[in-house]
């Protein structure tokens, strides 16, 4: 994720006034997402009865959140 964020990151500072405002906002929405999870994977890696089922639900819904954050950011350069 933080890759991407990056990429995009370099993408909005290339941007107009309108549309780099756009993006940022687009990006922190993806930046709060990226620290939930990631709160998320250190809460579960901290518990001692690991439930890998319920982490499959988080990171599934987390990368689908991010695919479509990405792709929201994608089409505002079309």
């Amino acid at each position: 994720m933080d890759d991407q964020i990056r990429v995009w990151e370099a993408k909005a500072d290339s941007a107009n006034a309108e549309a780099k405002a756009k993006y940022n906002e687009q990006l922190a929405d993806m930046k709060a997402k990226r620290d939930e999870v990631k709160a998320k994977y250190d809460e579960m890696a901290d518990e001692a009865e690991y439930k890998w089922e319920n982490a499959k639900q988080v990171f599934s819904s987390a990368s689908e959140y991010f695919k479509k954050g990405v792709n929201k950011l994608k089409s505002m350069f079309d």
